[in-house]
């Protein structure tokens, strides 16, 4: 038998059940279950080095050796994870109705691969290469496989995963790693997503935004909201009067804004409101 959902659990399903179409943004905690580590602690604050700036990667051949060979050696290693029991109650909820679009800061894809359908991945996917002259995208499995051809020597083995994909490499010279050009028209390769101080395309805001405006709730999960282009969906929802809750470790900073906040692990929580959600369906039945 499941037990019983906790006070805070409880108060958490109840919200979802009064309400019909509940948006919900989602960050990095959601995914540390999966082995994806975050950026930041649970005062919001940088715990490890920021990620790579999208005017370097542009302007510095350096800077993109240097991505590309850390995202060589670390994109098996992501490619390789599965969805948390967070992006799997999330998948449950949708399907019962619970809840509604999910805007996800994440570019892992695992909302989707838990069976989420109606994801809009507000910071782009790693999944794919973009080229930044013509437009045109890769598959990223092919674009490993480019690279793995032009660097046949390269052999690294990453001591862990980083954050987006790539790993963590320390004294290594990366003068050496060939990073292919567009094989249509030999321009500069970039994976398909936000790099910070990047603007998020604007039809992705608009589908965001446009989330917020017809959700009659808004829930964030595993994200501590620091950035600009979350933090902007949350005000957005809370000046429209749409309630929003949280379920985050640590200060957010949107906490000033929430109608009430749950500081645990998203998987737990979500697992438990999805068991919630189920048994009143079954007891319906």
């Amino acid at each position: 038998m499941r037990e019983p959902p906790d006070a805070e659990t409880g108060q958490l399903a109840a919200w979802l059940a009064a309400r019909s179409n509940v948006a919900t943004i989602t960050g990095a905690g959601v995914s540390t279950e999966s082995g994806i580590p975050d950026y930041r602690d649970g005062d919001g604050n940088w715990k490890r080095s920021p990620p790579v700036q999208y005017r370097d990667f542009v302007e510095s051949e350096a800077v993109r050796r240097r991505y590309w060979a850390r995202s060589f050696a670390g994109w098996p290693l992501f490619a390789a994870t599965r969805p948390s029991a967070a992006h799997v109650a999330l998948a449950r909820l949708e399907r019962t109705g619970r809840i509604g679009p999910i805007v996800t800061q994440n570019v892992d894809r695992l909302h989707q691969r838990a069976g989420s359908r109606n994801v809009i991945d507000l910071h782009g996917r790693l999944d794919v290469v973009r080229c930044l002259a013509s437009g045109h995208r890769f598959d990223r499995d092919e674009f490993q496989m480019r690279l793995r051809d032009a660097n046949p020597d390269w052999e690294v083995t990453p001591a862990r995963i980083a954050p987006d994909g790539d790993a963590d490499l320390e004294g290594i010279d990366f003068s050496a790693f060939n990073v292919p050009a567009c094989e249509i028209c030999g321009g500069i390769l970039k994976p398909d997503v936000v790099f910070y101080g990047e603007s998020v395309p604007r039809e992705t805001t608009a589908a965001a935004l446009a989330a917020m405006e017809s959700a009659d709730g808004v829930l964030v999960a595993g994200s501590s909201l620091m950035v600009w282009s979350s933090f902007r969906l949350v005000r957005a929802a809370v000046a429209r009067g749409i309630e929003v809750v949280a379920i985050n470790r640590g200060r957010t900073r949107g906490d000033d804004l929430f109608a009430f906040k749950l500081d645990r692990e998203c998987g737990a929580v979500l697992a438990a409101v999805a068991n919630v959600e189920a048994a009143a369906r079954n007891r319906l039945a």
